[in-house]
């Protein structure tokens, strides 16, 4: 690879081999290309991969969020966590919710159990989220959960493959995870999400619900969606699924090569991952400390653009900046919120980057700032 060649900042992967394409040939043959056998296989594989009782299939990880929140039957304000992608708040304001923001960890990005503690009263739910990948405390969110008697919900999205402390998989806490298969994640079918929960009636509703709330006799039980993932979809992550702990590992092992080639770079200090978890690192972040690093997060970036690197600034506005949530109010101060969203800066990971490339990208940054 030259010096100048760009890095893009994900690039999915999908093994296609030749039994891929005749399976997918003959979905297409079939005539039957939506939420059929394959899709039920697909479910129960990624039930049995995540150790978890049902899972459930939907066109994406915002329509498994609007349908979970739906079937739940929520009146009021939802928590949630303004440091997040909008999809988190929309799916509340679609289902005529209101988010109630609550601050975040500034060493894990996650949602602040204390924050929500704060401001909870009064809500109908708390909707967290395992932030680029690292699990957030379902275990201290439960608590306040179950103290205020209402349900813990988690937005998956970045989540798959990403393991809790206690050493079970993501997918298995709350009333339900919900995942995304969208393109820059870990595990993808193009577009797609999975709804996992540990209760069957509750998936059983979550199936009628995502055939717009027909159960086969048209005679809807609930204003549902149109939710249901293509046997398409199925096929890939089926096939996705067979290498994605293959896959997994070696995103694990470029970000150990990023902690190892930033370690010495003083002012840049990557997302920390609660002790005894596994992330999915869905993205690669570090936090700039502009004092500390000789320049601000905007400056490495624009450094690293002219050098052919592309990053992200996630999640820059916060929801509560952002045009659609600025009548809303913050019930509480969000000061790590506003201070992640200015410092953070995610940088190039997909599982086909080759370690020189995370090389040249820490030289990048070492070369404009201190050294320890």
């Amino acid at each position: 690879m030259t010096h100048c060649e760009p890095v893009p900042m994900a690039r999915p992967v999908f093994e296609v081999d030749q039994e891929v394409l005749r399976e997918l040939g003959a979905v297409l043959e079939s005539g039957m290309v939506t939420n059929g056998r394959l899709v039920r296989a697909f479910e129960q594989e990624v039930a049995e991969h995540l150790g978890v009782a049902c899972v459930v299939a939907v066109s994406s990880c915002t329509t498994g969020l609007m349908l979970v929140l739906r079937c739940l039957g929520l009146r009021g304000d939802v928590v949630i966590p303004s440091f997040t992608f909008m999809a988190t708040g929309h799916a509340v304001i679609w289902n005529g919710l209101t988010p109630r923001f609550a601050d975040v960890d500034p060493a894990t990005c996650t949602l602040d159990p204390a924050s929500v503690d704060a401001v909870v009263d009064g809500a109908s739910a708390v909707l967290a989220v395992h932030t680029f990948g690292a699990p957030c405390d379902t275990v201290a969110l439960q608590e306040v959960a179950d103290r205020r008697g209402v349900p813990l919900v988690v937005d998956a999205a970045h989540g798959f493959g990403s393991r809790y402390p206690d050493g079970t998989a993501v997918g298995t806490k709350g009333v339900a995870e919900v995942f995304s298969l969208s393109p820059t994640k870990p595990l993808s079918t193009g577009e797609g999400g999975l709804i996992a929960t540990t209760d069957e009636d509750f998936a059983s509703e979550l199936r009628v619900a995502r055939e717009y709330g027909n159960p086969g006799d048209y005679d809807s039980r609930m204003p549902g969606l149109s939710g249901r993932m293509t046997e398409l979809a199925a096929v890939l992550g089926r096939a996705n699924l067979r290498t994605f702990p293959r896959w997994a590992q070696r995103r694990r092992a470029l970000v150990d090569r990023y902690r190892r080639g930033l370690a010495e770079v003083v002012g840049v200090e990557p997302q920390r991952v609660p002790a005894g978890a596994l992330s999915s690192y869905k993205d690669f972040v570090v936090r700039v400390d502009a004092e500390a690093f000789g320049g601000d997060r905007d400056d490495l970036a624009d450094r690293l653009r002219r050098q052919g690197i592309s990053t992200r600034s996630y999640f820059d506005p916060p929801l509560h900046r952002q045009s659609a949530y600025r009548h809303l109010t913050p019930g509480t101060p969000l000061p790590h919120t506003e201070a992640l969203c200015a410092e953070m800066l995610t940088l190039p990971l997909y599982p086909k980057m080759e370690d020189p490339v995370v090389d040249r990208i820490c030289r990048a940054i070492g070369e404009g700032g201190a050294s320890a």
